[in-house]
């Protein structure tokens, strides 16, 4: 640990932290810790945040220049600690016996760096003011638009994802309704964003479907709907898989469906041919103990390096069997990895043109490592399956 405690008063006194975060914590009943730099009444301030398993969050404020006995006695309570600096970035990973592992070494000359504004004002496209009676109903603001704590993460979540949509726009259609799939829904934050980010600053007319398993939080979802007046949409408590919408969608959204979950979102879009699929995918467990990698096994020896195999692996190959299926893809970090882990994006467009060197590549990855996944399943199943939309119609 003295490398790190030498590490952090040096960074300290030449004053060249930006941020910090704790995490991996030995208290189970703290998750993170994270740390900026702000102005606070004239004087350079290290605001630490305190996030708790309950869901709470806490600040305390301390002046820079005394800050380092509380940082030394707060890293080692965590396992993990990533640096950020004006010289670059560093994570260390502390062992149980206390050994501390750097991922990258910050290197001179460290120059001091600008303290951000306390209460600094964010130009949301989402603005809270405005979208307060939607966001209080969900619980992530008051009525006055005023952000809480301990959902500042969930908003900047579902602001960045509907920025996103935003950039994208003139791909869906210009006139008309438009319809919308949230699968795997959960409480519908994203539901309800999408929906007033097209009714409210778009003005279109909309028919949004939410889909979820959990009966509680789809009445829930119905009757905050009924008490906003959002009478286009609707929710379903059912299996995404069961679920075939009245109307081609043009739009089909998921935000973390854990494991296959997205799989499910993924091909339900393709049987129903969206237009345009953005997927956030979650945990990744399913490939895990499927995938080999023939002569690259010592890469993979330690669990931890197998585990984020599998997590690039999986949501590439998500990414290709949606190329094989005649779709344009893109795939960007829609907000940072603090805010988040889980913060790829995956957006796709349909062409209606057939890849046949995509399939053929996903074809030829999947033979060598040996994978089935349950996207795979779906679309066999699907291949199967005999419908008829109106764009089959259309000579």
């Amino acid at each position: 640990m003295e490398e790190l405690y030498t590490l952090l008063e040096k960074i300290l006194e030449a004053k060249a932290l930006t941020r910090l975060v704790c995490s991996r914590s030995k208290d189970r009943s703290v998750e993170k810790v994270s740390g900026r730099i702000i102005e606070l009444r004239g004087l350079r301030t290290l605001q630490l945040e305190t996030f708790t398993s309950d869901g709470k969050a806490r600040q305390k404020n301390l002046p820079e220049n005394t800050a380092l006995p509380v940082l030394l006695e707060l890293v080692q309570g965590f396992r993990q600690i990533n640096l950020f600096t004006t010289a670059g970035e560093c994570e260390i990973r502390i062992s149980k016996n206390g050994a501390c592992h750097f991922s990258n070494r910050i290197k001179d000359p460290l120059t001091p760096s600008p303290a951000g504004e306390n209460n600094k004002e964010h130009h949301y496209l989402l603005d809270p003011v405005s979208a307060a009676p939607f966001l209080s109903k969900l619980g992530v603001c008051d009525e006055k638009g005023r952000i809480f704590d301990k959902k500042s993460a969930k908003f900047k979540q579902i602001n960045r994802f509907v920025e996103i949509l935003d950039d994208c726009y003139s791909r869906l259609p210009q006139e008309g309704t438009l319809t919308v799939c949230d699968l795997c829904c959960g409480k519908s934050y994203l539901t309800f964003a999408v929906y007033y980010y097209l009714t409210t600053i778009r003005r279109r007319k909309v028919k949004m479907y939410g889909v979820d398993l959990k009966k509680d939080v789809m009445d829930f979802c119905r009757e905050t709907a009924a008490e906003l007046g959002f009478e286009s949409m609707e929710f379903f408590c059912k299996d995404i898989s069961d679920f075939h919408p009245s109307e081609k969608p043009d739009l089909v959204i998921s935000l973390h469906a854990c494991d296959i979950a997205t799989d499910l979102a993924l091909a339900t879009a393709l049987r129903a041919r969206a237009k345009y699929i953005a997927c956030v995918p979650c945990c990744h467990k399913e490939l895990l103990d499927q995938y080999t990698m023939p002569g690259l096994e010592p890469l993979t020896r330690h669990g931890v390096f197998k585990a984020r195999f599998n997590d690039v692996l999986t949501d590439s190959m998500r990414a290709l069997k949606l190329e094989a299926e005649g779709y344009k893809v893109s795939v960007v970090e829609y907000i940072s990895p603090l805010d988040t882990p889980k913060n790829l994006l995956i957006r796709a467009v349909r062409t209606g043109r057939e890849n046949r060197r995509a399939k053929a590549d996903y074809e030829a990855v999947r033979r060598t490592l040996g994978t089935t996944s349950e996207l795979d399943r779906r679309c066999m199943d699907m291949e199967n399956e005999f419908f008829v939309t109106d764009e089959d119609l259309i000579p």
